[in-house]
Order: C-alpha cells, then sequence, then structure tokens
C-alpha cells in the first residue's frame, strides 16, 4: 500500500509538471495525448487501489481506455431520439463526461465490447474534441459471459428509466436461446413471471414454449 501511495504522488507531480494548469490544459506543441506513459500509470494505481480495498465498488475502479479498443455490442441495437440525442451532447459540452462507459473485456484482452453507455462513446468518437483526454474514454471494466453482459445492459437501461419493450423482449429471446430458464431471466433483470411472459409473447416464444409451466420454473 505504502508502495502505491508514493507512486500516486509521484504521478500527480508528473502530471502537473507536463500540463502546467492541470490535466484541462491542451496545447499543439505538448499534449497529454503523446504521452501514453502517465495513463498506464493511472490504470495501474487504479488497479492497486481496488486490489488493496477489495470492498470498493467498481465505480472506484474507473480506467482509461484508447476509444479505438471499444467496439459496440451485437445485441442491443438501442436508438435514442434526437431531441435525446441533442440533450447527450449539449450535456456533454457543459457538465462534460460526468459517467465512466461500462465495458466487458474481450477475450483477447486488448479490446473491450460497450455493456452501457454507447451512445455517450458515439459521440465522443463523432466530435473528439469533447473527449477529456484525447484519444481516451474513462470506463469501467468488467469480465461478464455474454449472458450476463446482456442482462447487465437490460439492467442498466431500466435502472435509468430507459425501457424499450421490443428490444428488452428480443434481448430476452437471446437468453432463452442460450438456454437460461425463465427463473434465471427473471431473477437477473428483476422481472416477475407475468411481466417476463408478456415480454416472451411480444417474439412469440411464449407460444413456443407454451407447453413450459411458468410456474414450476418459478420454484
Amino acid at each position: 500500500m505504502e508502495k502505491t501511495l508514493k507512486r500516486s504522488k509521484a504521478l500527480f507531480k508528473s502530471l502537473f509538471k507536463q500540463s502546467g494548469e492541470g490535466l484541462n490544459e491542451k496545447s499543439s506543441s505538448e499534449s497529454l495525448a503523446i504521452d501514453a506513459d502517465w495513463i498506464d500509470q493511472y490504470n495501474d494505481i487504479s488497479k492497486q487501489i481496488v486490489k488493496h480495498f477489495p470492498l470498493l465498488p467498481p465505480i472506484c475502479a474507473v480506467e482509461l481506455l484508447p476509444i479505438t479498443s471499444l467496439n459496440a455490442n451485437d445485441y442491443n441495437p438501442n436508438k435514442m431520439a434526437r431531441p435525446e440525442s441533442n440533450l447527450l451532447l449539449h450535456s456533454l459540452e457543459q457538465d462534460g463526461l460526468t459517467l465512466p462507459l461500462i465495458v466487458n473485456r474481450q477475450e483477447n484482452e486488448q479490446d473491450y465490447t460497450i455493456i452501457d453507455g454507447y451512445h455517450r462513446y458515439e459521440l465522443l468518437k463523432k466530435h473528439a474534441h469533447l473527449q477529456p483526454i484525447d484519444g481516451y474514454v474513462p470506463a469501467i471494466v468488467l469480465s461478464k459471459t455474454k449472458g450476463q453482459a446482456i442482462s447487465s445492459s437490460v439492467r442498466h437501461n431500466i435502472a435509468r428509466g430507459v425501457h424499450q419493450v421490443e428490444l428488452t423482449s428480443e434481448m430476452i429471446l437471446l437468453l432463452k436461446n442460450m438456454g437460461w430458464t425463465n427463473a434465471k431471466i427473471g431473477k437477473e433483470l428483476g422481472m416477475d413471471k407475468d411481466e417476463l411472459l408478456r415480454m416472451q409473447q411480444l417474439t412469440g416464444l411464449a407460444d413456443l414454449y407454451r407447453n413450459e409451466e411458468f410456474s414450476k420454473a418459478w420454484e
């Protein structure tokens, strides 16, 4: 722990020496994006802190990832209306990026699939001047199976009040095709059996599994 603290102090001194007036200062002659060494140090310190304090929640383990290493997922084609997209852009311009992206580490351990925050990612990629640090975005890295990642995406959307019924029902279909039971899906998505049945009816899945007794599946 003492070693981690020493490295943290050395890192912060180095950062302010490089930027002159802190991380927000950018110049054409001296850009923080040129030297990624301090980013590696920051990520290492973030990991070390969580390692020494394992009870800290994931929000305390934010890493800075190259925006080019992030990829959209193939199971959550959620759409955002233009007014909401414009408001999100305005929020990024006025408030900066206040929420990290949630990503899932891919098998090659060098790329990441976005679980939550796709629209922020798209806007940051399109409007590079809004990137807090050139070429990098803050993200929380998780290690989940695809099924777990799908259910995590649904939970994040519903928790924010974003509940696209058809999209959610399609992802339930994906989970069902992965062999998930109704009980497991309901538990992971926070749905009771009636709501889950309605979702499955939208995709015709309820008819496909009409011989399955929902009451038994929830025992």
